[in-house]
């Protein structure tokens, strides 16, 4: 999510990668051509969300005087509403924050272990890992942070202009009233049925007599409207306290977890100093760990500022692209090897975004051949 306003400015980075085996790939005719990337430019504000119509929300807040946090947080909750996947309020996240008098600030609202939670939760009787704990069971569900990051952002950033209330109504009107689905919730519905059909809750609101619910169908969540209006009315209470909190820990414990209500109760997000880094003039600000993404991201411009990567590509697109997918390649294995909650771990984050360090990398690259994952050694 991107967003400016003014002299503010908001920025939260999520950094994602995966590696899927795949065998001769078929391609489906069909499909529509994508088209091309296209620049976007705005003179007051922008905003960017991965779903069109919590965007148009963040333009609306800026529109009505709000400033680039209280759209963010007016988009945040908006997709809760039209990007179940991944914009819910059962999750958690980051947010860094550039202030018009030059402050740079981070929320951790990442989710954390119930009180309960053991090293050996994820074992079987043999102690080898069990996905079906970790992935299909309460076990699996950490203590929400949104709500709370969303909420410390809005109180302490927020432009003041607008009611936390006012932020929130969007998303309840989208909830209540509901939209038509369209676009990315139309494509990935249909590929959670067994999970969402699993549980008579999710199941009767995103299933029609068994079939999932699909494009053009009109979504409507009651009880998400319900939880808005708490948030709206109570702040922070209306969700890690009382009735919400309580249904909350009881379905995850209904479903073998551990969570209880005064894990809700105890949540806090943490507010961090960013982390800083350079890149050929221009000042890089981060969300720090847990978040591994500002580390890999310096580590990783770092690697590329020794290479003249605008000239070369333009001679050779294919070997900046290659070069490009080394220093990924390198950043990455510094997150596996290096990187976790700083609460339980130390991270070298000094080392791992130095320049020296990233010279050592560099070195290592083979400007023609790609580096096997197993081959790469700390650089």
């Amino acid at each position: 999510m991107r967003l400016l306003r003014g002299s503010s400015l908001l920025v939260a980075l999520f950094i994602a990668t995966a590696v899927l085996a795949q065998s001769a790939p078929q391609l489906d005719s069909t499909l529509p051509d994508i088209p091309p990337v296209a620049a976007v430019t705005a003179q007051h504000g922008m905003v960017v969300a991965q779903e069109a119509q919590a965007a148009r929300i963040g333009v609306q807040i800026l529109e009505r005087g709000g400033n680039a946090v209280d759209a963010a947080v007016a988009v945040g909750f908006a997709l809760a509403a039209t990007y179940p996947r991944a914009g819910n309020l059962g999750g958690g996240g980051f947010m860094v924050i550039h202030l018009a008098n030059g402050t740079n600030t981070s929320i951790d609202y990442r989710e954390t272990a119930p009180a309960a939670a053991t090293p050996d939760m994820f074992l079987d009787a043999r102690g080898e890992p069990d996905l079906v704990k970790s992935r299909d069971t309460g076990l699996a569900v950490g203590v929400p942070g949104s709500v709370a990051g969303l909420l410390m952002a809005e109180q302490k950033y927020g432009s003041g202009k607008l009611k936390l209330a006012d932020l929130i109504q969007p998303a309840i009107e989208l909830a209540a009233g509901g939209f038509t689905i369209d676009d990315d919730l139309a494509d990935t519905l249909p590929r959670t049925h067994e999970r969402l059909t699993r549980w008579p809750s999710s199941a009767r609101i995103f299933a029609n007599n068994g079939a999932m619910l699909q494009q053009g169908d009109r979504l409507v969540q009651p009880e998400l409207a319900a939880t808005l209006r708490a948030i709206a009315q109570r702040g922070a209470f209306g969700f890690y306290a009382g009735r919400v909190a309580e249904q909350i820990a009881a379905a995850v414990r209904a479903a073998n977890g551990v969570m209880t209500a005064d894990d809700l109760k105890n949540y806090r997000p943490i507010e961090r100093p960013v982390m800083r880094g350079t890149y050929r003039g221009y000042d890089v600000i981060a969300m720090p760990p847990p978040s591994s993404g500002g580390v890999c991201l310096i580590d990783m411009l770092n690697i590329l500022e020794g290479y003249d990567l605008g000239a070369i590509a333009h001679s050779d697109e294919a070997k900046a692209t290659h070069l490009l997918v080394e220093a990924m390649k390198r950043g990455y294995a510094d997150r596996t090897l290096f990187l976790g909650d700083p609460e339980r771990v130390q991270n070298p984050v000094a080392l791992l975004t130095s320049k020296a360090y990233a010279a050592g990398w560099r070195a290592g690259i083979d400007p023609v051949h790609a580096t096997a994952a197993a081959d790469i050694r700390a650089g």
